[in-house]
């Protein structure tokens, strides 16, 4: 016998128990995105290895070790897409939708890193990511921080979660804070750990979100990037709290919540939870003003947020959030008799033109009512619908329920529409 072949190492299959957990939340997504005006964009997952290159830099951990990159036919370096903002203003340079123009983009697909797999974590993984373009006032900030929030509240983990906000400034204020923060961690060297050193010269503000609790004790005293702020971006932040406050949404100000590239400029969040373990983000978003012209196009601003939907899922499921979701099948239908199942299927497809919501299995492949009714309910259907041949004779179906205390029933076929638009 030859040898079964498995799946890549963390690329895992979505198997037909979960994938309606993963259709609710794709749909509340994609509902929420849209009340606020958003319209899909899609993007090809392999993209030029430079795009990420450009964006997120040679000198970081996922350019240097975690992206999957390879030579195509013709020689050009190709890489399957670790993130999708630097994709989505690829798209807007390339087709012309950015410069001097206002858009609202949302995208949802799979990502890939080659990095230790761990438990909603994976090297093939799925985000929902949304960009705004064209917009620098602290409304559009807040906004999509409110879309995040309502999200939150569709899915029943508002109370689980918890939003830290901050600002970089601009880059001139970030520039002048970094030759103030190289200073105080030059004097604290002896007690920053391997990574906090390396990167004190070339990332210093990422030693800021160290986990090292001796890290964190170094930085006690450490100056405050807001202390080097100018009117233009304290009054922008004010705007955006302003804003929250307004709406009633909690926030907590992390004055160490960074980000490690340059084309980040004032607002950033995340949304974090300790219902995962330890404490974790769900979904990390900011204002980039700096990214459209560090790709090729005009100065554009622009804001936006990604969150990780398999951690979402595995949120969801940690906390039973999952109830009530709607069975792959409503109604399963069952022939008994010669020539029983011509008439039967001729039927389902009747009622699925009359409601084309519903969800009818017909059984295949035979066998007694023991084993039909066996399928029946394995299925997950509320209802079987029986139809032999005396219910060809009387024009009628029998209706078993399988789900809940109800009294079997006949209806006649012209009525099974109506019966089933009660099931959905």
């Amino acid at each position: 016998m030859s040898k079964t072949i498995q799946a890549i190492r963390g690329m895992n299959d979505c198997l037909p128990s979960q994938t309606n957990i993963w259709q609710m939340v794709e749909s509340v997504l994609r509902r929420v995105a849209s009340n606020y005006g958003f319209a899909e964009i899609r993007m090809p997952i392999v993209e030029s290895t430079a795009l990420f290159k450009r964006s997120i830099g040679e000198v970081t951990d996922i350019v240097e070790k975690e992206m999957y990159t390879f030579d195509d036919r013709n020689g050009d370096s190709l890489t399957l897409r670790p993130e999708g903002t630097a994709c989505c203003v690829r798209a807007g340079n390339q087709h012309g939708l950015l410069y001097n123009q206002e858009q609202r983009l949302w995208y949802m697909g799979p990502m890939f890193r080659h990095e230790r797999p761990q438990k909603g974590r994976y090297r093939q993984f799925h985000q929902f990511g949304l960009e705004s373009f064209g917009i620098a006032t602290p409304d559009i900030d807040a906004e999509i921080i409110m879309l995040t929030s309502r999200l939150w509240r569709e899915l029943g983990i508002n109370e689980f979660v918890t939003l830290e906000l901050n600002s970089l400034g601009s880059n001139e204020e970030r520039a002048t804070y970094r030759d103030a923060l190289v200073a105080f961690l030059t004097e604290k060297e002896d007690q920053l750990d391997d990574d906090s050193k390396r990167r004190m010269h070339t990332n210093p503000l990422r030693v800021l979100d160290s986990k090292s609790e001796k890290v964190q004790a170094a930085l006690v005293g450490a100056p405050k990037l807001s202390d080097y702020f100018e009117a233009e971006s304290l009054e922008h932040f004010e705007g955006v709290c302003q804003r929250l406050d307004a709406a009633g949404i909690d926030y907590v100000i992390n004055d160490k919540l960074v980000r490690g590239l340059d084309y980040y400029n004032r607002t950033v969040f995340e949304w974090v939870t300790d219902s995962l373990g330890s404490q974790g983000t769900i979904c990390a978003g900011g204002r980039y003003d700096g990214l459209v012209e560090q790709l090729g196009g005009k100065a554009t601003p622009a804001f936006g947020f990604a969150l990780g939907i398999e951690r979402l899922v595995l949120m969801l499921t940690s906390l039973d959030k999952i109830q009530n979701l709607r069975p792959q099948v409503d109604a399963y239908v069952i022939m008994m008799g010669e020539g029983v199942d011509i008439t039967a299927n001729a039927l389902a497809e009747q009622w699925r033109d009359e409601i084309s919501e519903v969800r009818i299995q017909c059984h295949c492949g035979g066998g007694n009512m023991k084993k039909q009714m066996k399928r029946a309910d394995k299925s997950g259907a509320q209802v079987a619908l029986i139809i032999g041949e005396d219910e060809l004779t009387k024009q009628a179906v029998t209706v078993k329920y399988l789900r809940g205390q109800h009294q079997q029933q006949s209806v006649a076929f012209d009525q099974v529409p109506a019966l089933l638009a009660n099931l959905i």
